[in-house]
């Protein structure tokens, strides 16, 4: 038996996940080209392939370097790069080996790019409600033409409805979504958004393309948002009952395995698929307080935690153990663990 605790991925709900968005996705006439900063995994990135993804979407150089290396030859940078002068030789040899795509959302960072890398193909981004980077819709042509000016192929815009991470704010996100990538150029070669709570609403017309992450493996915040019931959930951290007093539970799984992310309207730090009622009320770096409504599991038993926010588990994790049917099968490489750069 395994020493917990451990990272898990059912292997079958994976793969139904993976197969499902693929099919969403070609239903709609949408190209699928996933973010690969959830899984961070050579293996989960080739099945999205196999599925007919376009190409993966990355959140960093070392993890564009990381998937170029496991042959993976399309490949989208999708944030506002400043080319540090490390990092600009590292997109030159990038840019060698695979079709890459960078997303620019000033015209600074469009000259940057140019003076210190040389001409790349680029998107420009759009601040479509989330305001975290991109410009405003009427900015963006400015913004393209600077690009033009400096050297680049402007392929087309994105943005990130990462506004719709929220009870009941999924159909407004999308909405915000469409209504800035028509507003900035309904006839743009690409047009790439989406994210996991509105791939579902991604709309054929103002969009081509759609860069979802969290959809192979789910987590709890889907789960509470309704994106995903628990029999998608494919990711969930294995733990074990080390303390019991009165209903609450001590699990040997704390923030350096489940992370510590929890948005304020999360119902706890993560949940238990087959104890939907409990909740985890408190962490500290290697236990989970779980509270439950009735009689609680005993010392020794092992429980499944689905974590908030799948996304940091897996950067902290250095393998994924494989199972199938409650049997490891296989175990998988984290191989972009902390390629942060």
């Amino acid at each position: 038996m395994l020493e917990t605790p451990y990272v898990a991925v059912d292997v079958d709900v994976l793969d139904r996940n993976v197969a499902a968005m693929a099919a969403a996705a070609r239903g709609r006439g949408l190209a699928l080209r996933p973010h690969a900063k959830t899984h961070k995994c050579l293996e989960i990135a080739r099945r999205q392939v196999d599925y007919g993804a376009a190409g993966l979407t990355v959140a960093t150089v070392r993890e564009a370097e990381v998937f170029a290396g496991g042959g993976f030859d399309d490949l989208f940078l999708a944030y506002p790069i400043w080319p540090s002068p490390g990092r600009a030789g590292r997109l030159r040899k990038l840019a060698e080996r695979v079709a890459l795509r960078v997303g620019v959302d000033s015209v600074e960072s469009a000259e940057a790019l140019a003076r210190a890398v040389g001409p790349l193909d680029v998107l420009v981004e759009l601040d479509s409600g989330h305001h975290r980077s991109g410009v405003q819709p009427g900015d963006a042509a400015r913004v393209a033409e600077a690009a033009e000016r400096a050297g680049h192929r402007v392929r087309g815009i994105f943005t990130f409805p990462g506004h719709g991470y929220g009870p009941g704010l999924q159909q407004q996100a999308a909405l915000d979504e469409a209504a800035a990538l028509s507003a900035a150029g309904a006839g743009a070669e690409v047009r790439s958004g989406g994210s996991t709570p509105t791939a579902a609403l991604a709309e054929t017309g103002p969009l081509t393309e759609i860069r979802p992450g969290v959809y192979v493996f789910g987590d709890a915040q889907q789960v509470e948002l309704g994106t995903c019931g628990w029999d998608d959930v494919a990711l969930t951290v294995v733990a074990t009952v080390v303390s019991r007093t009165g209903n609450r539970v001590i699990v040997d799984a704390g923030s350096k395995v489940l992370g510590a992310d929890r948005l304020a309207w999360a119902t706890g730090f993560g949940r238990l698929p087959e104890h939907p009622e409990a909740r985890i009320v408190a962490l500290s770096e290697h236990h989970a307080t779980v509270e439950f409504p009735d009689e609680p599991p005993a010392r020794g038993d092992v429980l499944r935690v689905a974590p908030n926010h799948v996304c940091t588990v897996v950067n902290l994790a250095d393998e994924l153990v494989v199972v199938r049917g409650g049997a490891e099968v296989d175990r998988w490489r984290v191989a972009a663990r902390g390629a942060n750069t």
